[in-house]
């Protein structure tokens, strides 16, 4: 909180103001964290719990066909259940929020997941519908059967070259459509028994979040967060989201490579610790054994200055990815890179 946000004190019992602080960020109109609503025109299927908008080419979902099977994953904000649409056999994630919302913020929702549906990628989680059920707003989500990447070792290289790879395609799409993470790391990329990785909690998470709380929205998970979201002071107080998703990714891929958590810190949940590594010691690095592609990748990812800081596009074609690509997937990518089709949502919501 900065001081002229502060109630006035007596001055003896005035303490000394910590140098890292964890502020509000501050909603810039280009980056879609919330996404831009839709014309009040836009469906919504907040209307009823039964039915929904039928997506092209996919036939309508009901509510009280899709069955419960059992929790997959549970936090402060919600729980996800693995269900089954009775009628297809299809296998869902149901993402159930936790909290009563009130009607406008539970329509500025609706709308904002209609247009979370629109996103298609093959290296991004799904989010296919959304239901209002007896008050519990619950998000349908593509389910990936072979859970989060938290914890996961890849020491071999050419693997962790293929799940950069990865990453980063469904992170230059996302960028592309002006969407920001704000909150990468392992427990959000999902994996399936196809090795394909997707990441996940995209931009449900940040919504609701900052729909619905605005102090939980600014703390994503510290661990992983840029030094300039954490200490203001850090690049004049400005804070690029693109840039920030790329130091995440950095240390994920990092922590993967390593096995464990890039940055000391004296004890588990020593949080103030952790922000001081982060903010004020030199950017972790690959040690001396990795090759001298993935020192490379990973600095490019973690430089102190955002600036300097490598996009998603960049570091699809580093030496470190490019190298360990098959000629299909230099094809595919090489597609991908090509400029995005304009987003009907920008126009709409300007």
């Amino acid at each position: 909180m900065r001081p002229g946000n502060q109630p006035p004190t007596n001055s003896a019992h005035r303490r000394r103001k910590p140098d890292l602080t964890l502020p509000m960020p501050q909603r810039v109109p280009s980056l879609a964290v919330p996404l831009p609503l839709p014309p009040t025109s836009a469906p919504s299927s907040s209307s009823s719990s039964n039915s929904t908008p039928t997506l092209s080419g996919t036939p309508p979902l009901n509510f009280s066909s899709l069955e419960r099977l059992n929790r997959i994953g549970s936090g402060s904000g919600g729980t996800v259940y693995k269900v089954i649409h009775r009628p297809t056999g299809k296998l869902y994630a149901l993402k159930v929020i936790y909290g009563n919302h009130e009607d406008t913020v539970r329509n500025q929702i609706c709308r904002e997941i209609l247009i979370l549906r629109d996103v298609d990628h093959p290296n991004v989680v799904k989010c296919h519908d959304m239901f209002d059920h007896n008050g519990e707003i619950q998000v349908l989500l593509e389910y990936m059967d072979g859970g989060s990447l938290e914890g996961t070792h890849i020491h071999h290289e050419p693997s962790l070259a293929d799940l950069s790879r990865q990453i980063l395609s469904g992170l230059f799409y996302l960028h592309s459509r002006k969407i920001v993470h704000r909150d990468m790391k392992p427990s959000n990329l999902l994996i399936n028994s196809r090795k394909q990785v997707k990441i996940a909690d995209f931009g449900v998470s940040r919504i609701l979040a900052q729909t619905m709380d605005p102090c939980n929205s600014s703390v994503g998970t510290i661990a992983y967060m840029s030094p300039e979201r954490i200490d203001t002071d850090i690049n004049h107080g400005k804070y690029d989201g693109y840039a920030g998703d790329i130091w995440s990714f950095g240390v994920s891929i990092l922590e993967f490579y390593l096995g464990r958590f890039p940055f000391a810190v004296a004890k588990p949940g020593d949080w103030a610790s952790l922000m001081c590594a982060i903010c004020m010691s030199h950017p972790p690095e690959a040690p001396r054994t990795a090759s001298k592609e993935l020192r490379d990748f990973i600095a490019c990812c973690l430089q102190r200055d955002p600036a300097k800081r490598w996009n998603a596009a960049q570091l699809l074609r580093h030496p470190f990815v490019v190298h360990n690509m098959t000629t299909n997937q230099v094809s595919a990518q090489a597609h991908q890179l090509l400029p995005p089709p304009p987003l009907f949502s920008s126009s709409s919501s300007s």
